[in-house]
């Protein structure tokens, strides 16, 4: 019987099922990025008030110091792989001994500091070469750049374990920081006459805020390491295994998975923000500044998403192939349903909204956000795909494709879109490319979990895997 044909009770069990297996997690790191979007958008309203030129520079900056977060997160997700692969095994015998905690760690940081470096001599070389803002104050994101990849990396050790609480305050506490650093800089130079350009500003708050918050948290994670690594020694020795540790993995021995990761996710944050680039280069920095809003509010579709893969990231991982898709799956359920939901009553809530909170100008905003939208919410369950394609099976370049797929589409047609229809040609564009490219992920996913096309909607199919 197909799911067209399923009683509408038994439709209701199956969500209310697919609701249940949900990490218990996801609702704490959910209320998390409820306070992050929070923070976020009182960011992004303080600073689309001074004009969409101003937030049009604040978002393309952004993008830039995504670029540069993204590209070296694999060291983060290395470790969070080693983490989950031991969580997967107890304690107490040779073949789940697990590997020390702390020199993973420590290994990781000193390589995200200097590869921050590096990335500095670039950031200060693209500054001095632009004439345009917000490329010419690159120069500050340099100061930065060392600092700023503490935080993904130092979370890898959290991630891996399933542990959300510090991930939960490392993320809240950046856009906290930020917040604070605008307001203590608007304080000290007063409101009538400020001694620097408002985009200056902004831009100094964003990278103190977050480089403050990522040096804390660095030093937090090698405590908690070096805390892990005597308990786990506690256990060997009460299971007499005192000497047996597994030989010290090396992140530069997986230096190509870690490379992989770091180009997949370049690919994918351009495949969400290649159009605004777009929509920069044929039509300016205001109208780039209105359409990064559009942006921002859909992806607010996207909070539960993230919230149920990240907490279930670590399960996802695990080696059982049954464990690790009957998880994904139930993810993808709840993912595509909420999003689906949702869309609706934040388009309404937007439109009623951003011309109040923001001002007129953002009216224009609209029709992109509703063209984003449809294609927004289909792609919701790429996080929990992309997830398995990573952390069980341990080929990002999987993921990869899918959003090299879907930023060829949206790209392509941009070009096209763009130029005739402004921003409502990228949203048109970037929406139809998530679709095509979610459509494809569903195929790679069940091939390699051995599943057929119903067991999308079918629990009875999965339910197996379930431990």
């Amino acid at each position: 019987m197909s799911v067209q044909d399923s009683p509408p009770s038994g439709r209701l069990a199956a969500l209310k099922q697919a609701w249940r297996a949900v990490p218990r997690a996801a609702l704490g790191n959910l209320i998390a990025k409820l306070l992050i979007v929070s923070l976020g958008l009182a960011i992004t309203v303080l600073v689309a008030r001074q004009g969409p030129r101003v937030q049009g520079a604040f978002a393309l900056f952004v993008a830039v110091e995504s670029a540069l977060l993204t590209l070296f997160s694999g060291l983060g997700l290395w470790l969070a792989r080693q983490m989950s692969r031991q969580a997967a095994h107890p304690v107490g015998a040779p073949a789940g001994a697990p590997a020390r905690a702390l020199p993973m760690l420590r290994g990781v940081l000193r390589a995200a500091v200097g590869l921050g470096g590096v990335a500095s001599l670039v950031l200060v070389g693209l500054s001095w070469w632009a004439t345009t803002t917000p490329y010419s104050q690159l120069w500050l994101l340099a100061l930065a750049a060392p600092f700023l990849l503490l935080v993904p990396t130092s979370t890898g050790l959290w991630l891996g374990e399933g542990r959300m609480w510090p991930i939960n305050v490392a993320q809240v506490a950046a856009p906290a920081a930020v917040l604070l650093g605008l307001a203590g800089a608007w304080w000290i130079q007063g409101d009538s006459q400020r001694s620097a350009p408002m985009v200056v500003l902004v831009l100094t708050a964003w990278v103190t805020g977050k480089s403050l918050v990522a040096v804390v948290t660095a030093f937090h994670a090698l405590r908690d390491a070096d805390r892990r690594d005597a308990r786990v020694a506690e256990a060997l020795s009460a299971s007499r295994l005192v000497d047996y540790w597994q030989p010290q993995p090396r992140w530069w021995s997986d230096a190509g998975f870690v490379a992989t990761i770091g180009l997949t996710n370049v690919i994918s944050l351009l495949n969400y923000r290649a159009s605004l680039f777009l929509v920069e280069r044929f039509h300016g920095l205001a109208t780039a500044g209105t359409y990064s809003v559009s942006v921002t509010v859909a992806e607010l579709l996207w909070l539960l998403s993230s919230s149920v893969t990240v907490s279930a990231y670590a399960r996802i991982g695990h080696p059982d192939v049954r464990v690790a898709s009957a998880m994904t799956v139930q993810a993808v359920r709840i993912n595509v349903l909420a999003t689906l939901l949702a869309a609706p009553v934040l388009l309404a809530g937007a439109w009623w909204a951003l011309p109040r909170v923001m001002g007129e100008a953002y009216a224009a905003s609209l029709m992109p956000l509703a063209a984003l939208l449809p294609g927004v919410a289909a792609y919701a369950a790429a996080s929990s795909l992309s997830a398995f394609y990573t952390n069980h099976l341990g080929r990002p370049q999987l993921s990869g494709g899918i959003a090299g797929l879907s930023l060829a589409v949206s790209f392509g047609l941009g070009l096209v879109l763009v130029p005739r229809l402004g921003a409502l040609g990228a949203g048109l564009a970037s929406s139809l490319g998530y679709i095509v490219a979610i459509m494809v992920a569903y195929g790679v996913f069940l091939r390699h979990a051995g599943l057929p096309v119903r067991a999308l909607w079918t629990p009875s199919l999965t339910r197996g895997g379930e431990a």
